[in-house]
């Protein structure tokens, strides 16, 4: 059978043969002990971090180009924080929780499921596979991964990395495009998580309904942000501006429209413009500047630009006066940062998620204004507002529902190792990181102990003309103090 090692698609047979032989290896070693866990943990940590050049060389690579050091310090360091928080507080989270009564204690078990698929996206291809497997294999599961086959060469290095330090029996990578995908989606996990975007999680979730497979979905969005009116207009543009620029804007948390009050959006948009060419001043040719991943994904951005502007819409780009980096670079993959002014429903840009370095501005005059588009949309997988804890931020954050919030900042709410991270609505459904992730992949079983005087079953069975006259006498009871509560 072929392995992880291998650089070669699977077979659908080969696959299922692949979930077997975890299945089985679970079944007949039961649940991992903590030593057995933390092991696992050290080879992962040991095989990204074994492999962190060749990973980030790869990656730059299959994005055109991706800078080595951003790689380095998204991808690669921040999967030890993820296992050192795991392995540090493995015993705590793996043991039962009892819970005292004097006629039905309570023990609660906390088990892993079995056998774990994780499904990655292009974007972060590294961190959103390893984050969710390192939590998986704490919980003690198997876990299967399927690797991004937006990033081919990524793919080969990270499962050679793999393969050299887990037998496939306890984690497997496997790499193929569409058809494998659709087959992994279908194989009946004791539990699925896939990162990607919304279109494909339904397609994964009805994959896997088949099998009644529970699933966790961290999808995409249109993130909005709001610039109160009491922020600082200079810091909230060159935070904007930057937080579109990480990873060339190909980010699910990343923002996609702004509303700015009305008076203060040329300010905005002239402050966010400088931000752009403050960090990027040579576009066309810094080395840190992440390309569009693909041609396709570059047609795709450009197109929602072009048809906003040919309906009325207003392009300023960010970058100097004259530069050759104004005009997209479908050679390069390069498409210059860009503020949309005049952007209404009739435009694709108002309906599609970016992905890529563009921003739309709208002016508002009052935050229900905000409110009711925001609400009028599918909920996004974060929100952001710029500016002090105001009655206007309360009702924005009150009134509105996303994945997660951030004030003054971006992506923060994703870097605390306990804070729940995931979707709502369209941009997702179940969370992971830390503890919330550990009891993800865990299953808690309660064994209760009767010490009922008169067993419940016999109860059950022999229900007295006594125990019914109690029962319409606490109905009464109950009935008579709800309805005194509602006069």
């Amino acid at each position: 059978m072929t392995t992880a090692a291998a650089n070669t698609e699977l077979s659908v047979a080969e696959l299922k043969a692949l979930l077997k032989l975890q299945q089985e290896a679970f079944l007949t070693e039961g649940p991992p002990t903590a030593e057995v866990r933390r092991d696992r943990l050290d080879r992962l940590l040991a095989a990204v971090l074994g492999s962190a050049d060749e990973l980030a060389e790869a990656l730059s690579a299959d994005f055109g180009n991706r800078p080595v050091g951003y790689t380095l310090g998204t991808e690669i360091t921040t999967s030890i924080h993820v296992v050192k928080h795991l392995q540090a507080n493995l015993e705590d989270w793996m043991r039962p929780i009892d819970y005292p009564d004097d006629f039905l204690p309570t023990t609660v078990d906390v088990d892993p499921l079995g056998v774990v698929g994780v499904v990655g996206p292009w974007n972060f291809p590294i961190t959103l596979v390893v984050h969710p497997a390192a939590e998986a294999i704490a919980a003690g599961n198997r876990v299967m991964i399927k690797f991004s086959d937006g990033d081919v060469r990524t793919g080969e290095v990270f499962a050679e990395a793999i393969a050299k330090y887990f037998d496939p029996s306890e984690v497997a990578v496997v790499l193929g495009g569409v058809e494998l995908s659709a087959a992994f989606s279908a194989l009946p996990f004791n539990h699925l998580m896939f990162t990607g975007s919304p279109g494909v999680g339904k397609l994964v979730q009805r994959a896997a309904a088949e099998n009644l497979t529970p699933v966790t979905l961290e999808l995409g969005g249109k993130n909005p942000v709001v610039v109160g009116r009491d922020a600082v207009l200079s810091d909230a543009a060159v935070r904007l501006a930057g937080s579109r620029l990480a990873n060339g804007g190909q980010f699910c948390l990343g923002p996609d429209y702004v509303f700015v009050p009305r008076a203060s959006v040329q300010e905005f948009v002239n402050a966010t413009r400088q931000a752009f060419v403050d960090f990027f001043p040579d576009y066309a040719t810094n080395p840190g500047v992440t390309s569009v991943i693909n041609a396709r994904n570059f047609d795709r951005i450009t197109g929602l630009v072009d048809d906003a502007v040919a309906k009325g819409a207003k392009a300023v780009l960010g970058v100097p006066e004259g530069d050759r980096a104004a005009v997209a670079d479908r050679s390069t993959r390069r498409i210059p940062p860009t503020i949309l002014l005049n952007v209404t429903d009739d435009m694709r840009i108002a309906e599609e998620e970016i992905f890529g370095p563009v921003v739309v501005v709208f002016p508002y005059d009052d935050i229900k204004e905000v409110i009711a588009y925001v609400n009028d949309r599918p909920s996004p997988l974060a929100a952001y507002w710029y500016g002090d804890d105001s009655d206007d931020f309360r009702e924005f954050r009150r009134r509105t529902a996303s994945g997660g919030m951030a004030r003054n900042d971006f992506a923060v709410q994703i870097f605390l190792p306990d804070v729940p991270f995931g979707g709502i609505g369209q941009s997702g459904m179940g969370a992971y990181h830390g503890k919330t992730g550990f009891d993800t992949f865990s299953h808690q079983r309660a064994v209760t102990t009767s010490q009922l005087p008169v067993p419940y079953a016999v109860q059950s069975v022999t229900f007295s003309e006594e125990g019914l006259a109690r029962t319409k006498e606490l109905i009464s009871s109950a009935l008579a103090e709800v309805t005194a509560r509602l006069k």
